[in-house]
């Protein structure tokens, strides 16, 4: 007896590519429900740095896995592989097309593949003792302790991103082995699902262009004001959802460290960087339809084009 596979389809992409607006017309045409796959965009209070999808964009499309911690709250992989699985699930059984769209390739990539490390139960002790290491000595220190033991990991994971590395950390500590052996050993296709893995990219300058121009007009829409909120509401500088580009460099700013036209530059070559890194982390995935937004005129052909794609395949 075969077990019918759930379809899911899944837009992927770096930051400012477009992939808002395009996913919310595949939904419209293709009767989706549309989970986020964005680590920043999880947080509650924090809008405007994350490029979080406003409510009249949404065209009645119900959106999931946005606003669902506080910015103190842990999240790990396995949570968002856990809850994203249950939306799936309930949104196929409702009779819609569940789509995943997003940037961060470990939530795209739990729901992917049988990723075992995702279970490696989360040690809060171990954490705190990294945390306290990186605010006591920075985040190199932490880095390095990651490059030692796994040196794969290391090179796949921004020595900035804390989060990651202290979960890499974690998991070699809890298992023995490193987390890049898990993705070595049981990067195995997970068969629950019949995938349609579609990328959206475009050359390099332009995107470079859309992030800066994003980034100014996040300024423009109060992010000063979001980060001081922040802080007046208790969340303190040093935590993972704190650290997330746009946020960091405005602490920055607003404890002199640097001036605000730094802070700004700053968020704009963090984002380029995060978009570079994105691109080489979908690009092992041979799987990915890329579509080339430069060869078209408008997003309702890049719209059309994947629609008939996913009815082809």
């Amino acid at each position: 007896m075969t077990v019918e596979k759930i379809p899911l389809f899944i837009l992927l992409g770096p930051t400012a590519v477009g992939k808002t607006g395009v996913s919310v017309k595949i939904a419209e045409k293709l009767e989706g429900e549309i989970i986020s796959a964005d680590s920043m965009q999880i947080y509650k209070y924090m809008d405007i740095g994350t490029a979080k999808i406003k409510e009249e964009e949404m065209k009645d499309i119900p959106h999931y896995m946005i606003d669902i911690v506080y910015p103190d709250e842990e999240f790990t992989v396995a949570d968002y592989k856990e809850a994203a699985t249950e939306h799936i699930e309930d949104i196929y059984n409702r009779g819609k097309l569940p789509m995943i769209v997003g940037g961060t390739g470990f939530y795209i990539n739990s729901l992917v593949y049988q990723l075992s490390f995702t279970q490696v139960s989360p040690n809060y002790i171990l954490r705190d003792k990294y945390l306290s290491l990186a605010d006591k000595y920075g985040n190199d220190y932490i880095y390095n302790q990651l490059k030692e033991v796994d040196p794969k990991s290391a090179k796949r994971i921004h020595k900035n991103d804390r989060k990651r590395v202290i979960r890499a950390l974690e998991i070699y500590n809890e298992t023995g082995k490193p987390m890049s052996d898990y993705y070595k050993d049981l990067r195995r296709p997970n068969n629950k699902y019949d995938l349609t893995l579609v990328g959206l990219s475009m050359e390099r300058p332009r995107l470079y262009s859309r992030i800066n121009k994003r980034v100014e007009l996040m300024i423009k829409e109060g992010l000063l004001g979001e980060v001081e909120n922040l802080l007046k509401m208790g969340y303190d500088k040093s935590l993972t959802s704190m650290k997330g580009i746009g946020y960091e460099e405005v602490i920055k700013y607003f404890e002199g460290e640097i001036s605000l036209e730094e802070a700004i530059n700053l968020i704009k070559q963090n984002s380029r960087r995060l978009a570079k890194r994105q691109l080489t982390w979908f690009r092992r995935n041979k799987d990915i339809k890329w579509i080339d937004i430069d060869k078209f005129t408008g997003s309702y052909n890049i719209e059309n084009d994947i629609i008939n794609y996913v009815k082809k395949k």
